[in-house]
């Protein structure tokens, strides 16, 4: 995975966020271009995990660019051919079940929106507590859905959670590079 532009996500599980930028840093150490992009919750809120502004300052540091973060900003990506892949790391029920439905009302939407113009993989790192309940029919949606790629995910916490599914964090560089090849990891459901 060398000299390629990767479109790297954020979306609102902010559980799983510093997971996700474990991964960034990670996809970092690669000859690759990574921009970023961030949903409108992520960009502005301030929860018991972190500051916005200091999630903020982190991710342009380790991307070197300054992270998309409006609907118009995002638009671009199809029409000038940006990205060679694009990864929603974590990526919320809420966001999968727009990207399965094609809305666009955010700015990861029209991201996953612009980027699938140009047949290039896109790749969901899932992080929901109703991945087995209603976000179910839209994750079975989405891996019939051409160009889109899972990082493997397992129950979180069956007991207390069960309906909750998370992806492996680790595993997001060899899914983006199977990806980009056409290839789904396997197994999907570890």
């Amino acid at each position: 995975m060398e000299n390629i532009t990767l479109g790297y996500a954020f979306c609102g599980s902010f559980c799983t966020l510093s997971a996700s930028m474990n991964a960034l840093k990670n996809l970092a150490e690669y000859n690759i271009k990574i921009k970023p992009i961030m949903s409108n919750i992520v960009y502005t809120t301030d929860t018991r995990f972190g500051k916005a502004e200091d999630f903020i300052k982190e991710t342009e540091e380790i991307c070197k660019d300054k992270i998309i973060h409006t609907i118009d900003a995002a638009e671009p990506i199809g029409p000038k051919n940006l990205l060679d892949a694009l990864i929603v790391s974590p990526c919320t029920g809420n966001t999968l079940s727009k990207i399965a439905l094609g809305i666009t009302d955010t700015p990861v939407t029209m991201a996953v929106k612009a980027h699938l113009r140009n047949n290039k993989p896109v790749i969901l790192c899932i992080a929901t507590n109703d991945a087995l309940g209603a976000s179910a029919k839209n994750i079975g949606l989405l891996h019939n859905t051409k160009n889109i790629y899972f990082v493997p995910y397992a129950q979180d916490d069956p007991f207390s959670k069960n309906n909750s599914l998370i992806s492996d964090f680790t595993l997001i560089p060899e899914t983006i590079e199977l990806a980009l090849k056409g290839i789904q990891i396997q197994p999907v459901i570890k």
